[in-house]
């Protein structure tokens, strides 16, 4: 019979199922910037776009990594670099609601699209043709 080595298994480490409850609005500081998640490039890193107008790559850090789950369109809050202005950390991931409440207290610009991917539409020309039997 092997040894056991206790605490549980895989279902141990998922925890519970914690709903967000209201936490209280973040706003950006000196050094902070919002941004909109443009492309996943996997290993813990996405490229974003920042309302300041730059696109920058961006690291998910350590805390967030697998606990909160970061998607492409997404509204985050990133930490600028002093010494790297093309790259950033994500700080937090804003909820569609608190994104909205961003929106509406002017922080965010309107052309801010919330909570919405970008789709490739299904109208292109296809290299096959379907005919019905």
């Amino acid at each position: 019979m092997p040894k056991s080595k206790g605490k549980g298994g895989k279902n141990r480490r998922r925890g519970k199922n914690d709903s967000e409850e209201k936490r209280e609005l973040i706003l950006k500081e000196d050094g902070q910037e919002y941004a909109q998640v443009v492309r996943m490039l996997g290993n813990g890193r996405l490229t974003a776009q920042c309302f300041d107008g730059k696109e920058r790559l961006c690291h998910i850090r350590g805390k967030m990594r697998k606990k909160v789950w970061v998607n492409q369109s997404d509204i985050v809050l990133i930490g600028l670099r002093d010494f790297q202005d093309n790259k950033a950390d994500v700080i937090l991931k804003y909820s569609a609601e608190e994104a909205r409440r961003l929106k509406k207290l002017g922080e965010l610009p309107d052309k801010a699209t919330v909570n919405q991917t970008e789709k490739e539409s299904d109208d292109e020309d296809c290299a096959f043709e379907f005919e019905e039997i």
